[in-house]
């Protein structure tokens, strides 16, 4: 099997709630936001990823992590074999150049009156793909 693309290996990234007074009076753990816990994917060259789900559920959290946008908290992201989390931002320059996430706004691209995967399935039968 050739080499992917783009691989993530168990990425996570968590964000502090902030304390209150109180919880600091009363000695409270710090809790968390688990945006992206634990996400692993392969991608092949020439393909397209999508990910499709709820608001807040980590999808724009998840795609800033593999820019280097946000640091992610543990994990690894290889682009063509390169470890993206040990790049300085003067080296990641070059790759962020190759790589694209595009954010949509599911109100202006999605009919309520269907469901997501009609929508999806509509995509491959316009461009006649696995009929």
């Amino acid at each position: 099997m050739p080499e992917p693309l783009l691989e993530v290996r168990d990425l996570v990234k968590h964000f502090p709630l902030p304390r209150t007074l109180l919880d600091a009076a009363l000695r409270r753990p710090q809790e968390t936001v688990r945006a992206v816990d634990g996400v692993s994917f392969r991608l092949g060259r020439g393909k397209t990823l999508g990910l499709v789900g709820e608001s807040g559920c980590g999808k724009s959290t998840l795609g800033r992590c593999i820019l280097r946008l946000y640091e992610a908290d543990e994990g690894e992201v290889r682009f063509g074999g390169v470890d993206l989390m040990r790049l300085d931002e003067r080296e990641l320059v070059p790759f962020r150049t190759r790589m694209q996430v595009v954010f949509q706004d599911p109100y202006a691209s999605l009919n309520p009156r269907q469901a997501v995967g009609n929508t999806l399935l509509e995509v491959l039968d316009v461009h006649e793909i696995g009929a």
